[in-house]
């Protein structure tokens, strides 16, 4: 018995159709590797190109956008009495305290008085000199009084004279003409009326010149009298300055002398605080204080959180630590309740710029001086030169070399050592 094989089921399979199968299996392995190899490339040259690897969780990136950029600046001050005045002694003395601090006083109240015995005793002498000068000023314009009246008196004398000499000669033309009297005569009464007409013009000078000498001595007599009067009267105010009155509606600050206590001149005395009219004193940044300007709006948040418009009444022209001190005066009214020292926050408007390309401030701004940014794409930062312009406390304007919708980091580059390009795990 015998046992069939396969043999009458194979057939011949025609060589080309294994080669092509073959050949198409050869190509998808070659396509397969060419793409892992390609693959394999581009990991190797972006792990080439960046120098190291930074967590993105260690670091802050913001996106490149339009919008409006508010300049402004936040800051919290301490309310103070905008008015505030320190009252100073006048002359040395010993002090008589009439309030102590913490009162209430009005306008005009007496706080303090101040005995000065000196300053009272040159009082006196200077009001003394003073009637001396009035009695000689009023003795003058008497002088001056009679002699104007002497010199009409004599005026009218030399006019007598000659309505006499004139009635004389004519007495004497009138006899010459009937052969009464000699030539001679009428030559005289001649004579006699022209040393009458000398006299009446002399006269008529002299009580001219009279009146101006009487007037100018009583007009100088006058002025030392005035003169006198200006140092009697400061001599005066000096002397009411020993009382000390509030200047306005307010309260009695810091007493700085004790009862009875000797001061010298110059000295402060105490201090009155304004009640109703109060300012803010804030601190701004050295960088944003070249843009302040006595005038520029502010908005202050009262305590129960309701703003209240305000401006800029001053600017500190010096810096100190890296702030310049300025104060906010309120527009039309000021929040209910407040205290000396009390504080708040206040935000200032510098200026507003319109559809503006910005980008979230950072410290990326101080390690190039706002030159260089790292702009992120597919997980990689490369450093590009860029411009920037104003800033506010939370936005910077781009001025050249970045577009809206692009990512820069903002913050954590100083972890890059200056690489032109990082590659950011986490990404």
């Amino acid at each position: 018995m015998s046992i069939r094989d396969t043999s009458a089921q194979d057939h011949r399979v025609a060589e080309s159709g294994v080669r092509s199968r073959r050949r198409r299996q050869w190509l998808i392995g070659a396509s397969a590797g060419a793409l892992a190899l390609g693959a394999g490339a581009w990991l190797l040259s972006s792990w080439a190109s960046s120098a190291s690897s930074v967590s993105a969780e260690r670091l802050r990136i913001a996106q490149v956008k339009r919008g409006d950029l508010v300049r402004d600046v936040a800051a919290d001050g301490r309310v103070i009495a905008a008015n505030s005045p320190v009252l100073y002694a006048i002359a040395g003395g010993s002090v008589d305290l009439k309030v102590v601090a913490g009162d209430v006083v009005r306008k005009g109240q007496v706080l303090a008085e101040i005995d000065s015995p000196e300053l009272r005793s040159k009082l006196a002498q200077e009001q003394a000199t003073l009637a001396s000068l009035e009695a000689e000023a009023s003795r003058a314009e008497l002088d001056g009084e009679l002699a104007r009246s002497t010199a009409q008196k004599e005026l009218d004398q030399a006019r007598i004279d000659r309505v006499a000499a004139q009635r004389d000669l004519e007495r004497y033309q009138r006899a010459f003409e009937g052969g009464a009297v000699a030539k001679v005569d009428v030559t005289k009464a001649q004579d006699d009326l022209k040393k009458a007409d000398i006299g009446l013009s002399h006269a008529r000078e002299d009580i001219g010149r009279q009146g101006r000498s009487a007037n100018l001595d009583a007009r100088n007599k006058r002025l030392l009298a005035d003169r006198q009067r200006a140092i009697a009267n400061e001599a005066q105010r000096q002397v009411e300055a020993l009382t000390l009155r509030a200047p306005f509606d307010g309260q009695v600050g810091q007493v700085q002398v004790a009862q009875r206590a000797n001061v010298a001149i110059n000295d402060p005395v105490l201090s009155v605080v304004d009640l109703g009219v109060f300012e803010l004193e804030i601190k701004v940044p050295e960088s944003f204080a070249r843009d302040l300007a006595i005038g520029m709006p502010a908005q202050v948040a009262g305590n129960d959180g309701t703003g209240y418009a305000a401006q800029i009444s001053a600017v500190s022209p010096e810096v100190v630590g890296g702030e310049v001190v300025s104060r906010l005066r309120f527009k039309d009214k000021q929040p209910p309740g407040l205290r000396q020292s009390q504080r708040l926050s206040a935000r200032i408007l510098l200026d507003t710029r319109r559809n503006t390309l910005m980008v979230e401030r950072g410290p990326f701004l101080e390690q190039d001086g706002g030159h260089r940014a790292y702009v992120v794409v597919g997980g990689i930062a490369t450093r590009r030169v860029i411009r920037t312009g104003a800033s506010s406390l939370g936005q910077v304007e781009i001025l050249e070399g970045l577009q809206p919708g692009e990512r820069i980091v903002v913050s954590g580059a100083d972890q890059f050592a200056n690489a032109e390009t990082i590659r950011i795990s986490g990404e």
